[in-house]
């Protein structure tokens, strides 16, 4: 395929992206299923190309920019909070998982042995959080619940990882339970350590860049700086980039600007929506040719379906088994563990959560050419993977169906304000202690009124059936800043001004109303 041919596809690929995400978030769809079935009728299309990409390409490329964005926007401080249930998700529960399900793959998969079937079982087991927020939709989930989910998936990858390693390892030569358990121990000291002086040192330096570009282009190459050396040292990459990224998104906030922080936290978002949307429509893309190797390599139709079936099911029950094998542990153990129990509703909602998504069918591909089965592997993994998500799509119901408890909402604005409100006092002390005899009286009585409008709605609220009144200054101001977008195209159209002069202007409207739709998102229209 000529390069001008291969760009007019990667476009077609990302416009396709967009627009069936778009359209399913639009009618209430499940993105990531969406996806898939389009790709999957694609496959079949005489003309559409058939995408595959290299096992290095996938390890060395695609993995340590997902796991970078999911990690700069992971909360610390919650996982930290949480660390004891992630702890038995993220890494427990994958080994679980990789010992029973490579126990199971390896007894019913035909021709594989034990190492293959642990690479399986090390492939199936991370499972993708943002999989989980496209199928949930609108229905909200406990804090508790989100940030369980959200720290296994950034977690569990890396482990998984270091597991299905070590699987290879043993696909190629006999290793012992002493050396898998060395390699495993090293490959977290290192990685872990080369992802904490990897964000220290980056911390330094972006701490002294004053220009939001350049912090920009060096924040895209991180995930790159962590994961190469600790790979090459016979560390975990993953681990290293999650590393990393935890500890940026932590630091942030002291050490970039706020334009540097704003452009981070929207590449990176962009970053995230186009790999892990473009995987799912890879996998459908990929769907005719897996199926194409399975009838050509694999044990006969009716035998892969009953397979297929069998060790979905077995991904599935072992996910349940082990989280309320876990509620069981919290409900007997000391009442310091006890207050942390969790309820039978949540149990049953982590359980359910359970979606394979970008890093299992990466993971698939990381199958070296001599493993017994790949193909059929392979293909298992992708059923693993819209097994999973066509598994979750009750979940909602499901979540409404056990009565869990919705996040407060309105306690979590309340905390907003209070803490907007000290920040803006502790602006006022700040002005006071700053301002000059030289200053304008005028200008400082206008600073201070603008900062103590918070505090003094929050002092005397407005009546229950009324609008809040941050929220009206909001809504008000929003309209405010429309018609002032307005006067200024307006005078661009005439010609009255020059171009810089509006470029400025332009900028400080949108500047301003960024910030007003980061304190109320609902207060200004679209």
């Amino acid at each position: 395929m000529d390069p001008v041919t291969s760009i007019a596809w990667i476009v077609a690929f990302v416009i396709v992206t967009v627009a069936v995400t778009g359209l399913s978030g639009r009618v209430g769809w499940s993105a990531p299923v969406a996806l898939v079935a389009v790709g999957a009728v694609a496959s079949f299309i005489p003309g559409v190309p058939r995408v595959t990409l290299e096992p290095d390409l996938i390890l060395y490329a695609l993995l340590p920019p997902l796991l970078f964005a999911a990690a700069i926007r992971t909360s610390l401080i919650d996982i930290r909070a949480r660390n004891d249930s992630i702890v038995l998700t993220s890494v427990a529960l994958v080994a679980f998982t990789v010992v029973v399900v490579g126990f199971a793959a390896w007894w019913i998969v035909p021709g594989i042995t034990i190492a293959a079937g642990l690479a399986f079982g090390a492939v199936v087991a991370p499972t993708d959080a943002v999989a989980v927020t496209a199928v949930t939709g609108k229905v909200p989930l406990p804090r508790r619940v989100v940030t369980i989910l959200e720290g296994e998936s950034l977690l569990n990858d890396a482990t998984a990882l270091v597991a299905l390693d070590a699987a290879i390892a043993a696909i190629h030569h006999v290793v012992t339970p002493g050396e898998v358990a060395v390699d495993f121990g090293l490959a977290v000291i290192v990685g872990g350590g080369i992802g904490l002086v990897v964000g220290i040192v980056l911390a330094q330096i972006r701490s002294r860049l004053r220009s939001a570009v350049l912090d920009t282009s060096l924040s895209l190459v991180t995930p790159f700086l962590a994961f190469l050396p600790a790979q090459l040292l016979h560390g975990s990459g993953a681990l290293a980039v999650v590393v990393a990224g935890l500890y940026l998104g932590y630091r942030s906030p002291v050490v970039l600007s706020a334009e540097a922080r704003v452009a981070e936290r929207l590449n990176w978002r962009t970053v995230q929506f186009l790999l892990e949307n473009a995987v799912f429509l890879f996998i459908g893309l990929n769907l005719a040719g897996v199926l194409e190797n399975v009838v050509r390599f694999g044990p006969g139709l009716w035998p892969t379906i009953g397979i297929s079936f069998a060790v979905l099911a077995i991904v599935i029950a072992a996910r349940f088994a082990w989280v309320f094998f876990t509620m069981f542990l919290y409900r007997i153990g000391p009442a310091r563990v006890r207050e942390r129990a969790w309820t039978a509703a949540s149990s049953t909602v982590v359980s359910a959560a359970g979606i394979r998504g970008v890093v299992t069918l990466a993971a698939a591909f990381l199958l070296p050419e001599g493993t017994p089965q790949r193909e059929l592997l392979q293909f298992l993994a992708f059923v693993v993977v819209l097994g999973t998500l066509l598994q979750a799509l009750p979940l909602p119901l499901l979540i409404r169906r056990v009565h869990l408890p919705a996040p407060n909402l309105a306690q979590e604005w309340t905390e907003r304000q209070l803490l907007t409100a000290e920040a803006k006092q502790a602006g006022i002390d700040r002005l006071d202690a700053v301002r000059g005899d030289d200053d304008e009286e005028r200008v400082v009585e206008q600073l201070r009124r603008a900062s103590s409008f918070l505090s003094e709605s929050l002092a005397n609220p407005s009546p229950p059936d009324r609008e809040q009144s941050p929220v009206m200054f909001s809504r008000l101001r929003g309209s405010m800043i429309e018609a002032e977008r307005e006067a200024v195209l307006l005078a661009r159209r005439d010609g009255r001004y020059q171009e810089n002069a509006v470029q400025a202007v332009l900028a400080a409207i949108d500047a301003e109303e960024t910030a007003l739709r980061a304190r109320h998102p609902k207060a200004i229209g679209d």
